[in-house]
């Protein structure tokens, strides 16, 4: 069943319940229709005979004793009086045996019909088959009337008559149940498809509300029609999208709120962390005047102010991209002399180790190109152990043109639990990470950067131990 409801779908297996209902009631009704039909016939068929033989058998007068030419006529006279069917007539008078044909006896007469007969004042018949044809046979004995009741004259006479003819009406009438079910059940078949349509209608008003729903079409409803189970069903949907649309829309509106809320924070916090990084450079250059607790103090303080300014930064770069304001400013450029530039700017080429294939060039934001590069590695040189490599290449042709850009680095690598989460937002490693001082933000950064440009980033950790980030870009056209 479950394989049929596998490769079949719901119409399909709808007309064919109802189908399966139709055939085996027209089946149930064609059986019991030709079981009382058969016995209706054969009861009045076997009513009427004897009935008939027991009435011609009273008419006659018999005088005893009785030769086997006297019994021979009476034989005949009563085959001949048979009206609805052709009788043999057989009589048994002590040992005499004669009949209304050339057979004194016929196989058909059993000895259970003969014993009947004799213990019977009334007669008594059977239905036997023979060689597959049926017969009905009627036994009656012959009486007469002493004044004080009747009694037996030791003469039994029985009659054979073929029901082939009631047997043909009978197998006619099976034929015809037989022949007429087929038309029966292509008949059957309009109303099956029709109450499948009618059925499968909300269905697939469901399935497409559904699958609008999924596209985002919140405002998606289905026309609700009756008051059946499938009605409440299409209301219910219709309420439920409502709720849904509903959250999704209160969702939105949070979720629009607390990004303008971030832009508006980080906007309003750049003037004064500008005045306070332009007064913590001059409280550096005077650090080495002041006692060293003091000394120390401003420095831890120009330290955080920077780290607050990074951050600030980040979170704006953020609230970029959640509203969708980031956008590329593509120019073809050097690869390899493009990473360079950013480990130069950072002062990273003495600790960092590259291997970069020269002639490498890419379509793609410079800008945004190297704050990815420089947020993996400045995450590997922070959270890893030097040295740290960088690689740069292009991919196979066939692969449409790519560049892969790896970054290495030689520390004790990520754990399995903290690899899914790697590019959350503000998530911090443990363990191995534990000297983490950025925001959370740097890898997350990256990440939305390489999307923009169309390609995957990707971490991983080396089987020689260590991570390793890769970064997957189209090259662009050229």
């Amino acid at each position: 069943m479950r394989l049929f409801a596998a490769r079949f779908g719901l119409r399909t297996r709808l007309v064919a319940a109802f189908l399966f209902v139709a055939a085996v009631s027209a089946a149930t009704t064609a059986a019991l229709t030709y079981r009382e039909a058969r016995s209706a016939i054969l009861q009045q068929a076997q009513d009427t005979a004897v009935a008939q033989f027991r009435d011609r058998v009273g008419s006659y007068s018999v005088t005893l004793p009785l030769d086997a030419e006297q019994l021979r006529r009476l034989c005949l006279a009563l085959a001949r009086s048979g009206s609805a069917h052709s009788w043999t007539v057989f009589a048994e008078y002590g040992e005499l045996k004669v009949s209304s044909t050339d057979r004194p006896s016929s196989e058909v007469i059993t000895a259970d019909l003969r014993d009947a007969t004799r213990a019977s004042a009334h007669g008594s018949f059977q239905r036997v088959v023979r060689n597959g044809d049926p017969w009905l046979t009627v036994g009656m004995p012959v009486l007469f009337d002493q004044g004080d009741g009747s009694q037996p004259t030791g003469l039994a006479l029985y009659t054979v008559m073929p029901l082939s003819a009631e047997e043909a009406n009978i197998a006619a009438m099976l034929t015809a149940a037989r022949d007429g079910a087929l038309p029966a059940l292509l008949i059957a078949l309009v109303p099956a498809l029709l109450a499948a349509r009618s059925v499968l209608r909300p269905v697939r008003d469901l399935r497409r509300a559904a699958a609008g729903i999924g596209r985002g079409e919140l405002h998606t409803r289905i026309t609700v029609r009756g008051t059946d189970e499938l009605a409440d069903l299409a209301w219910t949907f219709n309420e439920s999208s409502t709720k849904l649309q509903e959250s999704v829309e209160e969702l939105r509106r949070a979720e629009e709120r607390a990004r303008r809320f971030a832009s508006d924070v980080s906007h309003e916090l750049r003037t004064p962390l500008a005045g306070m990084l332009a007064v913590t450079e001059v409280l550096d250059e005077d650090a080495g005047e002041l006692r060293p607790d003091t000394a120390a103090a401003v420095r831890l303080i120009s330290a955080e102010t920077g780290k607050l300014a990074t951050l600030v930064e980040d979170l704006m770069e953020i609230s970029r991209f959640d509203a969708g304001a980031a956008d590329l400013h593509l120019d073809e450029v050097d690869v390899a002399e493009t990473v360079r530039k950013t480990l130069q700017a950072r002062r990273w080429e003495d600790r960092v180790t590259t291997d970069l294939a020269e002639g490498v060039r890419a379509v793609l934001d410079p800008r945004r190109f190297d704050v990815v590069v420089a947020n993996l590695v400045g995450n590997a040189l922070r959270h890893g152990a030097e040295p740290v490599t960088v690689r740069a290449r292009s991919g196979p042709p066939e692969d449409g043109g790519r560049l892969v850009v790896e970054v290495e680095d030689s520390g004790p690598g990520i754990d399995e639990a903290v690899l899914p989460h790697i590019f959350d937002r503000f998530y911090k490693a443990d363990a191995a990470r534990t000297r983490s001082a950025g925001s959370g933000l740097g890898l997350a950064i990256a990440q939305e950067n390489v999307r923009l440009h169309g390609g995957t980033l990707r971490a991983a950790n080396c089987p020689a131990g260590g991570a390793v980030f890769t970064l997957d870009l189209p090259l662009g056209e050229r």
